[in-house]
């Protein structure tokens, strides 16, 4: 049987002898291979000289053909055309460059905005230092630290503004600060108490002055010492908080001394305040003041509103503070000085809430107005490592936490004008240079004590019969923060210990009180004496208090 080689894929078998390292025979020409100088070999027989890896006539498939075909196995369309290196390149660039373009833009602009913000922050770095430097105590430095506000035995942190016109030439007696007014902070419950100082209440300076050694107390401050340096006025400041703190019966802590141009000033940087401006004594018509037009020759009205809520930029904020209707024409003003307090109190509050705003917070340009004008008009004793503290406090206190305190109210009055030595002053109710029923009314208006607080007026009476007994048990009373207006001996009666009346039902802090210290019951029914309408309780003890 003969021998067949297999095939494989479709290959021709190779003829026997042509198997790998087997010399060529039969039927084949000796040829001798050259290389030619492109590259390929030849041969040098009698056959036409052919390329090696060329197609040859008269054979079916070459090595490149299968490669071909492999190469499309599997696939659905036809192959691409190959490109060049240089054009993938150029295709690769292509597709980077608008992600590279829109990176290196907003790079651009972060770094721009970066600049910006290193800028601003220098320049507004640099004038904080240097209205600082002018403004508070302790070295600027100080401002990278934050320390709690001292406090008096209430938990509050008093502050002394001191206003004067020594801006204003031309002033009279532009060294008198004829804005005076106490703020009074709760750190912790985030609560402000303001009232004004009469700046004609009359004082005993405690010193000789030009006036003497006593006066209005707006005389004061210009009084304590005559000097134009940083350490005169710091002098000043503090002398004149102590004097306002011994009157009142405060401890203050802090001052600050302010000309009219902050008010101005301030006001224009924030863009206005809103003022609910009404006049007094129930005045229909609002408020007017003609002291201020001969500014314009009395062609205008610096001072003259309906009564509500008006708008009003720095030039008109200041003149309203000044208002007290002492020129004709004028209306709406019948309380003067006290009228022109109340309204300072309302452009502060209003002020307050426009500086401490997010729009305003967050506008450079307003920002560094009130600094200029607070680094050129104001000096003020607060540490700068305090500055922080008082800012965050202004920024939490709420309109509704603000209260105003009046000396001078119908059936509240601590105060009341009159004639002294020839001038026309403002005393106590209680009679010249006694500030008891002021310190009293004070103090009852800032402490936390509810008993305070409520202050509920008290009759004690003395039913034991021993001597001495009724202002006794008074004095205990006092400590305790109760209101004691009166002693007096019990009525003629049979009395158990301890018997007390309570008129009303208000003062539920002070009834509470009584109730616990003394274990009874309160009576509803009515004393066995005639008091006065303003007593809320009657204290009567029996022969068993001894």
């Amino acid at each position: 049987m003969k021998k067949r080689h297999p095939s494989i894929d479709g290959f021709i078998p190779r003829r026997s002898g042509a198997n790998l390292g087997e010399d060529v025979q039969n039927n084949t020409q000796n040829v001798s291979l050259e290389k030619t100088k492109n590259g390929p070999f030849y041969n040098t027989g009698q056959d036409a000289m052919q390329r090696l890896g060329k197609r040859q006539s008269g054979l079916d498939i070459v090595r490149s053909d299968i490669d071909e075909s492999l190469k499309e196995i599997d696939t659905d369309q036809e192959p691409a055309k190959k490109l060049s290196r240089h054009q993938r390149r150029r295709i690769k660039k292509m597709a980077k460059r608008p992600k590279n373009r829109i990176r290196r833009i907003f790079k651009r602009i972060a770094i721009l905005l970066l600049v910006l913000i290193i800028a601003a922050g220098g320049y507004m770095a640099y004038k904080f230092i240097i209205a600082g430097g002018n403004i508070f105590e302790g070295g600027i430095f100080g401002l990278l630290d934050s320390r709690p506000l001292k406090q008096d035995r209430n938990g509050r942190s008093n502050f002394l503004i001191l206003g004067t016109s020594e801006d204003d030439p031309g002033h009279g007696g532009a060294d008198l600060t004829d804005s005076m007014l106490v703020a009074s902070i709760d750190q912790k419950n985030k609560n402000i108490y303001m009232f004004s100082v009469p700046r004609d209440l009359y004082v005993k300076y405690g010193a000789a002055c030009i006036s003497g050694y006593s006066g209005k107390i707006n005389a004061y401050f210009s009084c304590a010492n005559d000097g134009t340096t940083k350490e005169a006025e710091q002098d000043r400041l503090t002398k004149t908080q102590k004097l306002v703190g011994d009157i009142f019966g405060l401890d203050i802590q802090y001052s600050v001394h302010v000309n009219h141009s902050v008010i101005k000033e301030a006001v224009d940087a924030v863009g206005g305040v809103d003022v609910d401006i009404q006049g007094s004594n129930g005045e229909t018509r609002g408020v007017l003041d003609r002291n201020f037009d001969w500014r314009c020759n009395y062609t205008c009205y610096l001072v003259k509103y309906s009564n509500g809520i008006h708008h009003l930029d720095g030039k008109h904020a200041l003149y309203l503070s000044m208002a007290r209707g002492d020129v004709a024409e004028t209306y709406g003003l019948a309380d003067s000085n006290f009228d022109r307090e109340i309204n300072q109190q309302k452009i502060l509050i209003a002020l307050k809430e426009k500086a401490m705003s997010t729009g305003t917070l967050t506008n450079l340009s307003t920002v560094t107005k009130l600094i200029d004008s607070f680094g050129n008009n104001l000096r003020t004793n607060i540490q700068s490592n305090e500055i922080r503290t008082l800012m965050q406090i202004s920024s939490d206190v709420k309109s509704k936490d603000i209260h105003t305190i009046s000396l001078f109210n119908d059936g509240d009055s601590v105060v009341k004008t009159g004639a002294y030595g020839g001038a026309s002053v403002v005393m106590p109710l209680a009679g010249i240079y006694d500030y008891t029923d002021i310190q009293s009314f004070i103090n009852k208006k800032l402490s936390k004590d509810p008993l305070v607080r409520e202050s509920a007026p008290i009759v004690v009476l003395n039913g034991t019969g021993r001597s001495g007994f009724g202002q006794l048990k008074a004095d205990e009373f006092t400590k305790m923060g109760l209101n004691v207006v009166n002693i007096d001996n019990a009525p003629s009666g049979t009395y158990g210990t301890v018997e007390i009346y309570q008129i009303g039902n208000d003062n539920s802090a002070t009834a509470s009180k009584l109730a616990s210290k003394f274990k009874v019951t309160l009576k509803k029914t009515t004393p066995p004496i005639l008091v006065d309408d303003s007593v809320r309780f009657v204290i009567i003890f029996g022969p068993a208090g001894n």
